[in-house]
């Protein structure tokens, strides 16, 4: 491959990264998708039906994750979340801190970039915190103290992970077949749960079930097929194209808020580009936008007052210390990892809804202390 041949590929996927995005935020918009508005309505008015959204929306997404692995669209052992050491605690921690902290930031990372979309100013203020702390989480001083605790207590087994069994899969079954069964057994179980409710076949509820699943899986094609090359014509070696991780990676808004702050701040930097996540956080954004402007529901949103404020940054930078610790959020853990069936996302999603719950029953706590 030639390097104009390259420049046009990371082309490519970075528009069709944009415009799968773009969709997610058209449909979260429209849909009202939000993992914390799912856990919400269920603590404080026991209505499962966004709930039912996000289960449809994650077995869609392995489903269509086993579907492109069994075509050979897509290698497993190659994906972000492959591995055979299970960082077990860190997905607890972070999982519980991102929890917590979406709650007092009225959403999680996607539903913050969704919001922007629909002209809140506020969610503007969590976009810069929450990508300053996550970078810091990242490669700053908080990264140290995470890779120096958390990061050391794991799991090393390599059945501890789908993604990282051998060739020979499970049980002498090929690990195509065996993702494809899996996933399979798991989504499907998820779809009929969904589907169960008769009031939540809707349009909008499968609309938000079957399109965010849909686009996930869209986002692994381009990241995992489209985006990869055998033989990069300068490393020699086998590369993914635009992506930060230099793995195969689908949507997640933590990380990715973080490169877009960097990218902002350092345009001049000829070393920073636009990556996958970044150009994923754009079309969120857009997405949404369009979508508010047309549903004529955009309204410019500030915050409320001092502890509003308060609560949002505390929120925010929670978030991105825990969305960088578990290595992904509601998304990037939550239907993208769990897609894969990585046995740590599981681990970070369940401890991602009890630090919400944590969060609710503190809010309902200080309502109750005032009153």
């Amino acid at each position: 491959m030639q390097a104009s041949d390259l420049s046009t590929l990371n082309q490519h996927v970075l528009l069709a990264s944009f415009v799968f995005s773009f969709l997610f935020g058209a449909i979260a918009q429209r849909t009202h998708f939000c993992t914390m508005g799912a856990v919400s309505d269920i603590v404080n008015m026991g209505d499962w039906q966004r709930m039912r959204q996000w289960a449809m929306a994650a077995g869609v997404a392995m489903l269509g994750f086993g579907v492109l692995v069994y075509l050979g669209k897509v290698d497993p052992s190659k994906t972000l979340y492959a591995g055979s050491r299970v960082l077990w605690l860190s997905a607890l921690v972070g999982g519980l801190l991102f929890g917590f902290g979406m709650v007092l930031a009225s959403g999680c990372g996607s539903k913050t970039l969704v919001r922007i979309g629909g002209g809140s100013l506020k969610s503007v203020i969590v976009f810069i915190v929450m990508g300053v702390a996550a970078f810091a989480t990242l490669k700053g001083m908080p990264a140290m103290l995470r890779v120096a605790t958390v990061d050391q207590v794991a799991i090393n087994s390599v059945a501890a992970s789908a993604l990282s069994m051998p060739a020979t899969g499970l049980f002498g079954i090929k690990i195509q077949l065996a993702q494809l069964l899996m996933a399979a057994v798991v989504g499907g179980a998820l779809l009929l749960w969904a589907f169960a409710s008769k009031e939540f076949r809707s349009f909008d509820n499968l609309l938000a079930g079957l399109g965010i699943g849909g686009v996930l899986t869209a986002m692994w094609w381009a990241s995992g097929s489209l985006g990869f090359i055998a033989e990069h014509p300068e490393t020699l070696q086998e590369a993914f194209v635009a992506t930060n991780s230099g793995r195969a990676e689908a949507l997640s808004f933590v990380a990715p808020v973080a490169y877009t702050v960097d990218w902002f701040m350092f345009f001049s930097d000829k070393s920073k580009v636009i990556t996958l996540g970044i150009a994923s956080v754009f079309g969120v954004i857009a997405g949404s936008a369009v979508m508010a402007l047309l549903g004529k529901s955009f309204r410019w949103e500030g915050f409320g007052g001092t502890e509003d404020v308060a609560n949002h940054l505390v929120g925010a930078t929670l978030m991105g210390i825990g969305g960088v610790t578990a290595m992904g959020c509601t998304v990037g853990q939550g239907l993208s990892g769990i897609s894969t069936l990585s046995t740590m996302s599981f681990i970070a999603v369940a401890a991602i809804i009890a630090g919400a719950v944590l969060a609710f029953k503190y809010q309902m706590w200080r309502l109750e202390k005032m009153a």
